[in-house]
């Protein structure tokens, strides 16, 4: 990683390399931690945030399902952010807000620690996006069932659920493949590792719901308005692994992915074995929302 710029902790700017935190932070011990991964777009009109106010909104909830009690308001946060990344002077970067129980006690309950908070941001690279950019990733259905909301708080955005999920991402690339697919205490498909999915089949696109133990995307979201608002529907159902198989098309969604064609599942090539027209045209029109070339989205951009 390239350090640039300068890393916000508690309300000040501090040097990239100084961002640092005592090795008993009760985080780092028992993944007590909310997040967000959020994309600043280089858009013709200079650099823009995408869907910073969702994201932001979507950290505090995250931190209230874990009786996080936040030392500073959405708006603060909010600002916090768009300072970041200015002294980042980067055009183009992830950026990384994240609370979580810091250095005080250490023990199995955290709500005797305050609640700590860091916003970083660095150079986007397709890096691992970049299969099913091109040629389509290939992806395993894991091993390792997605776990849900009968353990755990399956709307946050927590770092305890991630454990689960890089369990399956290493036991793919392992194996050789891209991603993985995983699927939830019932058989269902739930997500990739990182990602929402979506099947098409005889022209309908369809998507896990909420209650299959997915985290409500805010790229998922996205993609499901692109789609309304240019004539089409979205159909949330539950989805059998073997409807993978059979699909004409499958497409992930999220931060890092944006839209991200997937050609080979197992043992099954997806339709033609190349990324299918609607995922095609999915990808553009993302692309063009995201640069500002769609005035109908013109307000998920907040340019910096």
């Amino acid at each position: 990683m390239k350090e640039v710029g300068k890393i916000w902790m508690n309300g000040k700017l501090v040097p990239f390399k100084d961002a640092k935190v005592h090795v008993l932070t009760h985080a780092l011990h028992y993944s007590t931690a909310v997040f967000e991964g959020i994309r600043c777009y280089k858009t013709p009109k200079g650099s823009a945030i995408f869907r910073l106010p969702e994201h932001v909104e979507r950290l505090f909830n995250s931190a209230k399902m874990y009786s996080m009690k936040m030392q500073y308001s959405e708006k603060q946060i909010t600002d916090a952010i768009v300072k970041t990344v200015k002294a980042s002077t980067l055009k183009e970067c992830y950026i990384r807000p994240i609370a979580y129980y810091g250095y005080g006690k250490l023990g199995l309950t955290p709500t005797q620690n305050k609640v700590d908070m860091a916003i970083a941001c660095w150079e986007w690279k397709m890096g691992e996006s970049k299969a099913g950019k091109v040629s389509g990733a290939r992806c395993k259905v894991s091993s390792w069932i997605r776990i849900d909301s009968t353990s755990q708080p399956m709307k946050a955005k927590a770092a305890s659920n991630y454990s689960n999920a890089a369990l399956a991402r290493v036991e793919a690339l392992e194996e050789g493949y891209d991603e993985a697919i995983m699927l939830n205490s019932e058989g269902k498909i739930a997500e990739g590792s990182a990602e929402n999915i979506f099947v098409v089949k005889d022209e309908q696109i369809l998507t896990p719901p909420p209650t299959s133990g997915i985290l409500e995307g805010i790229t998922r979201d996205s993609v499901i308005q692109i789609i309304e608002q240019n004539g089409g529907t979205v159909t949330e159902t539950n989805l059998d692994r073997e409807d993978l198989y059979i699909a004409d098309e499958v497409f992930m969604t999220g931060t890092a992915a944006e839209v991200k064609s997937v050609t080979r599942i197992d043992h099954a090539t997806i339709g033609n074995g190349k990324p299918g027209v609607i995922t095609k045209a999915l990808q553009k029109a993302f692309t063009d929302v995201a640069m500002g070339r769609d005035e109908r989205f013109i307000s998920w951009l907040k340019y910096v």
